[in-house]
């Protein structure tokens, strides 16, 4: 990367606002590249353990808060906000999501995961965003990110005006809640940094009070280890059985913190279509999610966030569901029709999914 375009800052700032808006951003926001502040936060962190499996997190250390070491050159960092909530979400979304988990037979999909996948969605529209500053200032370095590389995303969106860290560790605005996306464009321009803005949570612990496992152990400290999205995510091993009846019939991702938080009743609608959710995403009952084959998990995961995890991932999420169903289902040949279709797919069950079929088929009445 380069570093050294004479340009009028401002008025490029300016341009890009326009330029993001026309590409489905909801805001841009541009901060400056000294990140030494949050450093010991991350260390913090890290030393405990919270990143869990994710051993790509203590690989990359300090990296996170060292832009110029992660892409060299980069001289300010653009930070994006895109919001994705359908457009025909009702403004009683939090109270349907929390019925949703109240039906145990029902598979909950995270709200983000009902669409596109978000990663592709960001990175190409960054790229464009990128693509129309080049033109305008000619060849320069950068590069773009959207959860997808060593970035502290939400510091550099608090840096960036972009919102304030919220207890739950996601980015909060007041506009808009934390129903939206962050992405980034490092560049070797320098670019006016905007101001951050003031933290707004207050004595609020809500989102502490809904998390089901007590992941947030602390006002703005996660320990991944006991959240919801990372187990039926992140991690690729057996979930602790200790842990299994608090994840219910969450199956890819969790949305609690968020859905009980006050700023989101001004969570914005998604600019754009790709968000929009997919036929099955929501729903669906656990046992219609559990006959998917896997050429018909595949298919029906293209191009969404879900296919990540892949199928076997997929069926332990599953199992575990069914079982936290079995305890709970009053109704007698649901709870039958259940036990029959667990019980079915054990010879064929490799030895992580059979893991959690046994424990299934060990809860609720008739175990």
């Amino acid at each position: 990367m380069g570093g050294s375009h004479r340009v009028d800052g401002r008025e490029l700032v300016r341009a890009l606002r326009q330029w993001a808006a026309e590409l489905g951003f909801s805001q841009i926001g541009v901060s400056g590249i000294d990140l030494t502040s949050a450093e010991p936060g991350l260390q913090a962190w890290l030393d405990a353990g919270f990143h869990g499996a994710m051993a790509y997190m203590a690989r990359h250390g300090m990296k996170r808060a060292r832009p110029p070491e992660l892409v060299p050159g980069t001289l300010s960092v653009v930070s994006a906000r895109m919001d994705y909530l359908p457009p025909a979400t009702p403004a009683d979304w939090p109270e349907r999501e929390a019925q949703r988990l109240r039906d145990a037979a029902e598979g909950v999909i995270s709200l983000y995961a009902r669409g596109r996948d978000y990663h592709k969605v960001l990175r190409r529209r960054l790229q464009l965003l990128a693509d129309r500053l080049a033109a305008e200032v000619g060849p320069f370095g950068h590069r773009v990110f959207s959860d997808s590389a060593p970035v502290l995303e939400v510091e550099l969106a608090t840096r960036s005006g972009l919102g304030w860290r919220g207890k739950h560790t996601l980015s909060l605005a007041r506009d808009a809640g934390s129903m939206f996306f962050l992405g980034e464009i490092f560049v070797d321009v320098e670019l006016p940094a905007d101001a951050p803005v003031a933290a707004h949570c207050g004595s609020c612990t809500a989102c502490l009070d809904a998390c089901p496992t007590r992941a947030i152990v602390a006002p703005y400290r996660v320990d991944a280890r006991r959240c919801i999205s990372y187990l039926t995510i992140e991690h690729d091993g057996p979930i602790a059985p200790e842990l299994r009846p608090l994840l219910g019939n969450h199956v890819y991702g969790c949305d609690d913190c968020q859905r009980v938080c006050p700023w989101n009743k001004y969570a914005r609608r998604a600019p754009v279509p790709d968000f929009d959710e997919r036929p099955g995403m929501s729903g669906m009952s656990l046992l219609a999610l559990w006959q998917w084959d896997e050429d018909e998990f595949l298919r029906r995961t293209e191009g969404s966030p879900i296919r990540r995890i892949g199928y076997r991932r997929w069926r332990r999420n599953l199992a575990l569901a069914l079982g936290n169903a079995l305890r709970v289902e009053a109704d007698a040949p649901r709870r039958a029709a259940m036990r029959t279709a667990l019980a079915a797919a054990q010879s064929s069950a490799d030895a992580l999914v059979c893991e959690h079929i046994e424990w299934a088929l060990g809860q609720g009445p008739g175990a």
